[in-house]
C-alpha cells in the first residue's frame, strides 16, 4: 500500500508544474508585456519632444516646451521659465487640443 501512496505522490507532481508554467505565462500577458509596451510608449514619446509643443506635466502644469536640454525640459508657462525632467511630461496638447499649430483645420 505505501508503494501505492508513493507512486501517486509522483505523479501529482506533473499537474502541479503545469499549472505554475499556465500561471506565470499568464502573468506575462497580463501583467509584465502591457508595462513593457506602456514603458516603449513612454519612451518614444520623450525622444519625440520638440520645442512649441503644448504639454501637460505629471502633476497638471501646462505649457509649451522652450528648449529641451540632456538632462530636462524647459517650460514656458504663465508663471515663467521652469526646468522638468523629461519623465515628467505627461501629455502633449498640441494635436488634440490646438490643432491650428500643426496646420490641421478645426471640424
Amino acid at each position: 500500500m505505501t508503494i501505492f501512496l508513493q507512486a501517486a505522490g509522483g505523479a501529482s507532481m506533473t499537474p502541479t508544474l503545469i499549472m505554475m508554467g499556465l500561471m506565470f505565462v499568464g502573468f506575462y500577458f497580463l501583467m509584465i508585456r502591457p508595462q513593457m509596451r506602456k514603458q516603449k510608449q513612454e519612451k518614444t514619446f520623450q525622444e519625440a519632444l520638440k520645442p512649441g509643443a503644448k504639454v501637460v506635466t505629471t502633476s497638471g502644469m501646462h505649457g509649451t516646451i522652450f528648449s529641451i536640454n540632456d538632462d530636462g525640459v524647459v517650460l514656458e508657462t504663465l508663471a515663467g521659465k521652469l526646468k522638468f525632467e523629461k519623465a515628467a511630461i505627461s501629455r502633449d496638447f498640441t494635436a488634440a487640443r490646438f490643432p491650428e499649430t500643426l496646420g490641421i483645420a478645426k471640424k
